[in-house]
């Protein structure tokens, strides 16, 4: 069923931002603490039997150093430098395996793909722990973890890691720095769009069914999937519920929004019970570079799909100016 508010409702809806003080000072303190150790991006090719692809284990120092695992692809028969997407997942589940990844490098282009630290799921492997957390990766319960202090809280190490992987790419021979594209769904969707704020010069950003936006609104109209964690701390956290809530303003993506300067393609769907769709509609009303929005009437969180794969892939071949130029076979 349709559970947020009507269609035409949503198109004009743009709430107030949840905005803290000293917001723009806590994220330049926390990237300039990261950027004091050493970058260290390595690309170790490991042999996957994907013909057409170069395939790369990829890890780099994240937040407080830690070594952040991901997949770097990329076609083989492509001349360089090569427009990038780096691709963020979504919540609870890890980097997967390299053919799992075969779009954006199929499309031309090369992909970084970040695993997220201490995630791990049915199906979904994550390889990067969390060090500050519960050590290795695990399932689901990353909302609540340091929640009574922005500093403390997941998803300032997340977030910093994201920053963290679009210079890993920028940084690699194989990659024109200047057409990199951010790019995720739902936890994905929140980490791209923060990576709009917090990343200038960034070519476009594809921001599906984003999370972690008009926080305020979703925990009072959802129980569902991770905002349900949320819920159900506060059910037993009666005191601590304001605090935890100036904590979430820190990493809210209206936030987020009103300083991005990338175009976007944001995606929502109307039975979302996961992500309620109002809150991404906010996202897209208050976000300050060109945009174009996606909204699909009868889906739920898994949003358009591979409709919505097809509007990327329009809309990436625009931004970036060109496809990857093809060396020809000998």
């Amino acid at each position: 069923m349709f559970i947020d508010l009507p269609l035409d409702e949503l198109h004009a809806y743009r709430p107030p931002l949840p905005e803290p003080p000293g917001f723009d000072a806590f994220w330049r303190r926390t990237l300039d603490e990261a950027r004091t150790h050493d970058l260290d991006a390595r690309f170790a090719e490991v042999d996957t039997g994907l013909a057409l692809l170069s395939c790369y284990d990829a890890e780099f120092a994240g937040f407080g150093g830690h070594r952040i695992r991901g997949w770097f692809l990329r076609p083989r028969a492509a001349a360089g430098p090569l427009p990038c997407v780096v691709q963020y997942l979504g919540y609870g589940g890890g980097r997967l395996l390299p053919h799992d990844w075969l779009l954006w490098p199929s499309a031309g282009y090369a992909t970084l793909v970040m695993d997220a630290r201490g995630q791990s799921g049915p199906n979904r492997p994550g390889d990067t722990p969390d060090p500050v957390g519960y050590g290795n990766p695990g399932v689901p319960g990353k909302l609540t973890q340091g929640l009574l202090d922005p500093d403390d809280y997941y998803y300032r190490r997340l977030y910093t890691d994201a920053v963290r992987a679009v210079e890993a790419a920028r940084g690699h021979d194989a990659v024109d720095a200047e057409r990199i594209v951010v790019a995720g769904h739902s936890q994905g969707g929140a980490l791209a769009l923060a990576m709009t704020g917090l990343v200038p010069g960034l070519a476009g950003a594809l921001i599906d069914v984003p999370f972690l936006t008009h926080i305020r609104r979703a925990v009072e109209v959802t129980d569902a999937g991770p905002y349900g964690e949320l819920t159900r701390y506060f059910a037993g956290a009666r005191g601590h519920i304001d605090t935890a809530l100036r904590t979430l303003d820190h990493f809210d993506g209206l936030n987020f929004a009103v300083r991005a300067t990338a175009p976007a393609l944001f995606g929502t769907a109307l039975r979302d019970a996961v992500v309620p769709p109002s809150t991404g509609f906010a996202a897209y009303h208050h976000y300050a570079g060109e945009k174009e929005l996606e909204v699909w009437r009868f889906n739920a969180h898994e949003s358009g799909g591979g409709e919505q794969r097809a509007a990327e892939l329009s809309f990436v071949r625009g931004v970036v100016g060109r496809t990857a130029k093809f060396r020809p076979s000998k």
